[in-house]
């Protein structure tokens, strides 16, 4: 991450921000596949019950941060939108294309990723991803087959618990849709939601930090496909954007393709990291 010291980011009034993904909107790629799959997503009674079970856990046994429905919800709606930025900016993605599945495919992956990834928490806090894979193969393999055959099943299901696997650093990812997921999974860091956990009523950098990011904003690009633009209050906000974010997309196979931006947006005149680019 470098310092720009001059430069401050200003919004510009008419590049188009993408915040939630609308099913009625035209997309850049096809849309109709992935709508048919979250409508049944929606009314699922079993994985509207994980989405709030999982959230036990993490904020009522361990004092974490949210990870049930709404931190779902904000994932699912940036993959989708970070998928359609990159998609209009040419990107061509890799896991469904290298399964000999649909273009339709990827976003289909990219949402039951973004929807399934932290089911785990069910289980443990700790090693989630992994006790995600069980939990999410069972919901697949219940799932897939309403719109896949026995062949495709197999693949989509590889796919999406790769890309739930690899939502942590701990795992790279080898698909640029699992890059998609583990990036948005990184961008649900507004004030007070950031994924680094926080200590309640603590004073800790990860408190003061997280706290600190204002806005997050995902953009279409003059230098690249996507801008990811963060409007700080403090400087405190830098280490949310580089502990979080660029650990999310370092490796993520989606570097050469973003290109984000925090702004510190009102510093009392400090001068300090007005602008910082990663």
């Amino acid at each position: 991450m470098a310092e720009r010291p001059s430069d401050r980011t200003d919004t510009v009034p008419d590049r188009e921000e993408l915040r939630t993904y609308d099913p009625e909107a035209q997309h850049s790629f096809p849309d109709d596949r992935v709508n048919r799959v979250l409508s049944v997503v929606d009314e699922d009674e079993e994985i509207a019950a994980y989405l709030d079970a999982q959230n036990v856990n993490p904020v009522d046994r361990m004092q974490y941060n949210d990870h049930g429905t709404k931190h779902v919800e904000i994932v699912r709606h940036s993959a989708l939108c970070l998928y359609e930025l990159l998609k209009r900016g040419g990107v061509e993605f890799n896991g469904a294309r290298q399964q000999g599945l649909d273009e339709a495919d990827e976003a289909v992956v990219v949402a039951l990723a973004a929807v399934l990834h932290d089911i785990g928490h069910v289980v443990h806090r700790e090693s989630h991803p992994y006790y995600s894979i069980p939990l999410a193969a069972d919901l697949l393999d219940r799932l897939l087959p309403r719109f896949y055959d026995t062949a495709e099943v197999v693949r989509m299901k590889g796919e999406i618990l790769h890309a739930i696997v690899c939502h942590q650093t701990e795992e790279q990812p080898l698909t640029l849709e699992a890059g998609v997921v583990r990036v948005a999974d990184g961008l649900d860091m507004e004030r007070g939601r950031s994924r680094v956990p926080y200590e309640q009523g603590g004073r800790g950098i990860n408190t003061v930090s997280s706290q600190s990011i204002e806005r997050v904003r995902l953009l279409e690009g003059e230098q690249t496909p996507v801008l990811v633009e963060i409007a700080m209050t403090s400087a405190a906000g830098v280490y949310q954007v580089d502990n979080l974010l660029g650990a999310k997309v370092e490796h993520s196979g989606l570097d050469e393709h973003l290109q984000v931006v925090a702004a510190n947006a009102d510093d009392h005149g400090s001068g300090i990291v007005e602008r910082l680019e990663l």
